[in-house]
């Protein structure tokens, strides 16, 4: 394929975002003409249909949509660069992209970063939640500054990041009322054959749990999995089952659920990490982060 001609990306850019070429010719200040014709070429030239046509109305197809959202962060990476220049301020940071995994509770995640949003009032915070592998292939195309998340990066792994350890918690176990009141007595034990709620197999403490109850000899009746840790806590709350989730956030739990704390494991912990690009100018935001939650997850021991 040719070099990309960006006039012809700017044109589709428009074109996809005002809806139709008329609009899109009134943005521009063009004949309508001439933006079909720059869209024909463009289309041409990558070999693909960009939308569908539903009467006067243009709709982006799978291919446009793709297209497009590389075209706005092309165009919104230009007029940062323009407002950085205006503001003659090197140091300057418009953006800060953080990526969370679905295992990290919200609430921990802003104790960790709420202190510093209020003080970086020139910052926009761009908050994105995945999967951690959809995260970690966002950070290495530059599209994210910092990954929160239940796991590192594996050792010898390819990538240019460095992996940062928050801390730790014990992990403790929640549960409706009628059931809790069931089980407090002899827990851990009274969670044989009762309902057990389960993190996703993605989940940093999947694995931690599932031995851990091998080793104490415990077999809960296992209904359910969730990789989201918050529709798991929502089920758990409805009576559906005993349910785990960090010690350090066990008040905001019951409280924001209606649950009542069963117990404490201190020999089960979940871990939290924060992933960084090497050398991005963005340092002193992801380190006041990083920083912030490595106090709090020590106070909360």
């Amino acid at each position: 394929m040719k070099q990309l001609n960006y006039n012809h990306l700017h044109y589709f850019y428009i074109v996809a975002r005002e809806g139709s070429i008329a609009s899109a010719a009134r943005q521009l200040h063009v004949t309508a003409q001439t933006v079909s014709g720059q869209l024909a070429t463009f289309e041409a030239q990558l070999g693909h249909p960009l939308f569908d046509r539903v009467g006067k109305r243009l709709h982006l197809n799978p291919k446009g949509k793709r297209v497009y959202q590389y075209a706005e962060t092309i165009f919104h990476n230009g007029m940062q660069l323009l407002e950085t220049l205006r503001s003659d301020n090197s140091d300057a940071i418009s953006e800060f992209v953080i990526g969370l995994t679905d295992a990290i509770p919200k609430v921990l995640a802003f104790d960790f970063i709420h202190e510093t949003m209020a003080a970086h009032p020139q910052v926009r915070f761009v908050f994105k939640e995945e999967r951690f592998d959809t995260l970690v292939s966002e950070m290495a195309i530059n599209h994210i500054d910092l990954v929160l998340a239940d796991r590192g990066v594996a050792p010898g792994a390819a990538v240019k990041f460095s992996s940062h350890t928050l801390g730790k918690s014990a992990v403790s176990f929640f549960a409706a009322p009628a059931l809790a009141t069931r089980l407090k007595p002899g827990f851990p034990h009274s969670l044989n054959g009762q309902p057990l709620l389960m993190p996703g197999v993605r989940s940093g403490i999947a694995m931690g749990l599932i031995n851990w109850l091998e080793s104490e000899q415990i077999v809960p009746l296992q209904i359910a999995d969730f990789d989201d840790s918050a529709l798991l806590k929502l089920f758990g709350a409805k009576g559906f089952g005993v349910f785990c989730a960090p010690s350090c956030i066990a008040a905001h739990v019951e409280q924001q659920y209606q649950v009542v704390h069963i117990g404490r494991i201190d020999s089960l912990t979940e871990q939290f990490f924060a992933l960084t690009r090497q050398y991005q100018s963005e340092q002193r935001v992801a380190c006041a982060i990083i920083n912030r939650a490595r106090s709090l997850l020590i106070s909360a021991r």
